[in-house]
């Protein structure tokens, strides 16, 4: 059996804390470091998983792969520092602040080979794992992600949600969408300036001409994680707060012996889902078999940037027409 890598985790937040606790509790990874400027923050974070606490990247001590979730600002300087080093990195999303950063880190990356993968965490949900072994030719797609007003997240809504739920519609569809058109909403009195409250997208595909319609937002007094993938003879719906998965199929009606009513059916299944492993752990299990070189380095290079690159699409196109 290969010895446990030994990861560095940078950002002892939310995020950072929940990292923690699947890296040290994951059977082939050993937390040794946890990086923040916060001496409080850090240490609380390190002391509770039997790590050691550093400043910055130069107490990173001897390690075998980093994960950063620290804040969006910060995530393009600490991905070069980490690239720099040769070292795996997970990335929380967004890559970077900007598509032309996470474009620069992933050809960093790519110069060296160094394996790099983005936290795109929806891609381990449970329900979606099981609905992509499922799915045949996605015709329509509708995807929603709401939640309630958090006011210590001060990014938009389109690089903290709207960007899962891209990535996942273009793993469905299997390519990037031809056209892209969106609008945002800036709505909530306690956001940070120029950061979106509400976003909407709707894509195209040349594939089937398939189209999508993808929602999110913080607007919402309820949680909300859902698809509708349409297919030709079948309508597969994905509850991703409850992991579950249901496939539905009409059958053409017909009238009853007496001719005073018309039948119509339904056909219901419930596929058995194919895991139930945390999306985290499962995360993490991806990133181990990269950081070992079980898995193409490339390839995962390559699924990052098309959610990135839609996103950037959106607001570029909502800034253009506000401005006409």
């Amino acid at each position: 059996m290969a010895a446990p890598l030994r990861v560095a985790l940078v950002g002892a937040g939310s995020m950072g804390s929940l990292h923690a606790r699947v890296i040290s509790g994951h059977e082939a990874t050993v937390l040794t470091t946890v990086v923040d400027a916060s001496p409080d923050a850090g240490k609380a974070v390190a002391d509770r998983f039997g790590a050691t606490w550093a400043a910055d990247l130069d107490g990173l001590g001897d390690v075998d792969a980093v994960v950063v979730a620290a804040a969006t600002e910060v995530h393009h300087l600490l991905g070069l520092q980490v690239l720099d080093r040769g070292l795996p990195l997970l990335m929380e999303k967004p890559l970077a602040d900007s598509l032309a950063h996470s474009e620069d880190l992933v050809l960093r990356a790519a110069k060296s080979d160094t394996p790099l993968m983005c936290g795109l965490l929806e891609r381990y949900n449970p329900g979606i794992v099981t609905a992509m072994q499922v799915l045949g030719e996605p015709l329509h797609i509708t995807a929603q992600r709401h939640s309630p007003y958090v006011a210590r997240i001060r990014t938009g809504v389109a690089s903290d949600l709207l960007i899962h739920d891209v990535d996942i519609v273009i793993r469905m569809m299997g390519a990037e969408p031809t056209t892209v058109e969106g609008s945002l909403g800036y709505l909530h009195p306690e956001s940070a300036e120029g950061s979106e409250d509400v976003a909407e997208t709707m894509l195209s595909f040349d594939k089937n001409n398939a189209v999508a319609n993808i929602s999110a937002s913080r607007m919402s007094q309820r949680k909300v994680r859902g698809f509708v993938v349409s297919e030709l003879e079948r309508l597969i719906e994905i509850d991703m707060l409850r992991n579950a998965v249901t496939i539905y199929r009409h059958v053409l009606g017909e009238n009853t012996e007496d001719g005073l009513s018309y039948k119509q059916q339904t056909i219901i299944e419930i596929p058995q889902l194919v895991t139930n492993r945390e999306p985290l752990a499962a995360q993490l299990d991806r990133f181990v078999a990269l950081a070992r070189g079980e898995v193409d380095a490339a390839e995962e290079r390559e699924g990052i940037l098309p959610a990135h690159r839609v996103v950037e699409t959106v607001r570029d196109r909502a800034r253009a027409t506000a401005r006409a």
